[in-house]
């Protein structure tokens, strides 16, 4: 978590959704999938700078990753006309637990996603994971509960809400 947050060129945007049962794909005629790469989509375009290149990769989610991927790749590129793809060079799916800053990817997103889970009263809350939390909260400044400015540069989140 050190490295991270002591490295200028590390940077992390993470999705924040309070309760994905409030999710109604039929009512978007979409699948869960469909949504997934909605939201990668919504939390890319972003931060993308036209006087910037970028390689995105993404965890591997099934067998359908790289054909998603290669579809996100193009709408990002379209959103950007970089048509030449010369500002986003690449969206590839990749397996988090064979490259070691994607764990570190990893931990932000289970500990996003550990400070936003509702828990029963009567749950025993994992030490280390509140550890990792409050290490974040120091160095980030934020409380891991909203969303950030979108142009915040380190650590920069988004809280999907249903509407």
């Amino acid at each position: 978590m050190i490295i991270f947050f002591d490295d200028d060129d590390l940077h992390f945007r993470g999705l924040i959704v309070p309760d994905k049962k409030e999710l109604n794909h039929d009512k978007f005629n979409q699948t869960y999938d469909d949504w997934y790469y909605k939201m990668y989509f919504d939390m890319l375009k972003v931060i993308f700078a036209p006087k910037d290149r970028y390689e995105v990769y993404i965890d591997v989610k099934d067998t359908n990753s790289y054909h998603k991927a290669q579809k996100l790749h193009e709408i990002c590129c379209n959103n950007m006309y970089d048509f030449s793809r010369t500002i986003i060079r690449r969206v590839q799916p990749i397996r988090s637990q064979e490259v070691s800053i994607m764990q570190v990817v990893d931990i932000l997103i289970g500990a996003l996603g550990y400070q936003n889970r509702i828990f029963d009263m009567n749950v025993k809350k994992s030490e280390t994971k509140q550890d990792i939390i409050k290490l974040i909260k120091e160095r980030s400044g934020y409380q891991l509960k909203k969303s950030t400015l979108y142009r915040e540069e380190k650590f920069n989140l988004l809280r999907w809400e249903a509407k």
